[in-house]
């Protein structure tokens, strides 16, 4: 499980899918999120504004398991 780490309270998702190199730029979380399952503690999601928080487990499909960690 790679661990990502934050420095403020929370993350967006979409903020969150650039940051662990599954897109490669912010406006293309919309699209990912319509082709690709998320699974954010255990539970589907597709909104790109969740709010994620340090703890929080994050499946991205074919891109693995991540954890958010506050640094």
């Amino acid at each position: 499980m790679k661990e990502i780490a934050i420095s403020t309270e929370y993350i967006a998702l979409g903020q969150f899918l650039k940051l662990a190199d599954c897109i490669s730029t912010g406006g293309e979380a919309k699209f990912f999120l319509q082709e690709n399952e998320v699974i954010i503690n255990n539970e589907p999601d597709n909104r790109r504004g969740r709010k994620l928080y340090a703890g929080d487990q994050i499946e991205v499909g074919e891109f693995g398991k991540f954890t958010v960690v506050k640094r």
